[in-house]
């Protein structure tokens, strides 16, 4: 599985995660195209999230794409090209 270098986990402030295809903006946001919202995850941590995304405990939801701005951004983990797609 290849990773591309713009394809991340972001975690928002109040709560938010989505994944996408990450593109900086000239406006200070950051834009994830084919993106997926992270709805919830259960009986494990964030790390084993991040890394088990295709078992029954991790809830994606597709989405259009999101436009954050980049001072909501508490961090970034950059995933392969595929990571929440089906």
């Amino acid at each position: 599985m290849a990773r591309k270098k713009n394809r991340l986990v972001v975690v928002v402030d109040r709560g938010w995660v989505f994944a996408g295809d990450a593109t900086m903006m000239k406006d200070k946001y950051l834009r994830l195209g084919r993106a997926v919202h992270v709805f919830s995850w259960a009986s494990c941590g964030f790390a084993k999230m991040v890394q088990g995304w295709r078992t029954e405990r991790v809830d994606l939801r597709p989405c259009e794409p999101v436009e954050v701005p980049l001072d909501a951004v508490i961090f970034r983990i950059p995933v392969a090209d595929d990571w929440g797609l089906k």
